[in-house]
């Protein structure tokens, strides 16, 4: 795994995805609730490749199974990367294979897929089309911030 290293003095990671309604506002909550509760100062953002959901909340299957794992990810917006200056991140974590290169025709660099941190590389299953994946998905999320946030916190 690649060594991450702090831009600034506070430590950040955005998480994206096509929409930014089901994956990366999943993995935002996950990881705002891990980094609490693991004491961890940390910026934690998520944003989406299409401008197609931008303002809407996530979606109903990301909510619920945030909920029954005891996190509301309701109060998350869509947004479009475009809103962000992504080369501002300590790291930028693309939720599949399709994301990380879209990010890396953009131009940037050092894109890390979710699937990197535990998984051998493993696409994180898009919930908006296989919403029977939730646990699978919640399971790579869950172990995954984990080990991004340790990750960043050791540097």
């Amino acid at each position: 795994m690649k060594s991450v290293a702090k831009r600034n003095n506070r430590a950040s990671v955005i998480f994206v995805c096509l929409g930014n309604i089901c994956r990366s506002p999943l993995a935002e909550g996950i990881a705002k609730a891990k980094a609490k509760e693991f004491g961890i100062d940390i910026a934690i953002k998520s944003a989406g490749l299409s401008t197609y959901h931008n303002g809407e909340a996530p979606c109903k299957v990301s909510q619920e199974l945030a909920k029954r794992h005891g996190i509301d990810i309701s109060n998350i917006v869509s947004q479009f990367i475009g809103e962000y200056n992504l080369e501002s991140f300590d790291l930028i974590v693309a939720l599949d294979q399709s994301n990380k290169d879209e990010l890396e025709m953009l131009g940037y660099s050092g894109v890390k897929k979710f699937g990197d941190f535990g998984f051998g590389g493993r696409d994180v299953a898009d919930l908006y089309y296989y919403p029977q994946k939730e646990d699978e998905v919640w399971h790579m999320l869950d172990v995954a911030t984990s080990n991004i946030l340790q990750e960043l916190k050791s540097h």
